[in-house]
């Protein structure tokens, strides 16, 4: 089983990596690092501010769309190309195809945030001239947006495993948008009254919250993260993903294929 699932999750990775997927880094690495002595210009003590919430909000920004974008595809090219037929007919269950899916995306993810996190970097050594340990809080954002890809990743194949690519995008989508106003819908929902109520607070549990997983503005003020937030913001990204990919395994076991 181990074994199976390694081989799609690496079969997966190198698929991203021919379609081009990491190279958008290379664009965000070096408009990044070219524009870092600009933003020493704007003015004295901003600098890092603004190169802080640019640079990690870019990063957010990259990882998503690729997280859409390429999840969408990952069950209905198989489909299309025929490959899944010959994938399922070797000893590999469909869970294990699903799983195998998520991992290997999510690596991708991975693997261009770590690269782009050196490019970030080196932009704030150009920038300010040297690192100090308010940056190492940096990681703590770019973690918790790693989290997020976690979600957007489980989200983006439970759509494609009963849906087209477009309409899988538009959801996806559409969920990431609200999520990222989780906390304002939940403070609607504690204002709200009757039926509207209810409905508002059930929307605001089942969409992901990835307000709380958005500390960018935070970091940038130079404002320390709690570590029970670390904690609880771990937990819920796991858990949430494990069931929005256990809920694709379920509608894809039971897909007719034919």
């Amino acid at each position: 089983m181990t074994s199976r699932l390694s081989a799609i999750t690496l079969n997966t990775f190198r698929e991203a990596v021919r379609d081009r997927v990491l190279y958008n880094l290379v664009l965000f690495v070096l408009l990044l690092v070219a524009c870092a002595p600009l933003f020493g210009q704007i003015s004295i003590g901003l600098e890092r501010l603004i190169l802080v919430n640019v640079g990690l909000s870019s990063m957010s920004l990259f990882g998503v769309i690729i997280a859409i974008f390429v999840g969408i595809g990952l069950v209905s090219k198989e489909i299309e190309k025929k490959t899944l037929y010959t994938i399922l007919a070797r000893p590999v269950r469909r869970w294990e195809f699903i799983v195998g899916k998520y991992f290997g995306l999510l690596l991708t993810l991975i693997v261009n945030t770590g690269l782009m996190t050196v490019g970030f970097y080196i932009a704030l050594i150009i920038t300010a001239h040297q690192l100090t340990r308010a940056d190492a809080l940096l990681l703590v954002a770019i973690y918790f947006i790693v989290l997020q890809f976690m979600v957007m990743v489980a989200l983006t194949l439970l759509f494609s495993s009963f849906s087209t690519p477009i309409f899988s995008a538009i959801f996806a989508f559409a969920l990431f948008v609200i999520g990222t106003f989780a906390e304002d819908l939940k403070n609607f929902a504690a204002l709200a009254h009757g039926a509207t109520k209810w409905l508002a607070s059930a929307a605001a549990y089942l969409v992901p919250n990835l307000a709380s997983l958005n500390v960018i503005s935070q970091i940038a003020h130079e404002h320390g993260v709690s570590g029970s937030l670390v904690l609880m913001n771990t937990i819920y990204a796991v858990f949430y993903s494990a069931a929005a990919t256990a809920a694709a395994v379920l509608i894809f076991e039971r897909r007719n294929l034919k």
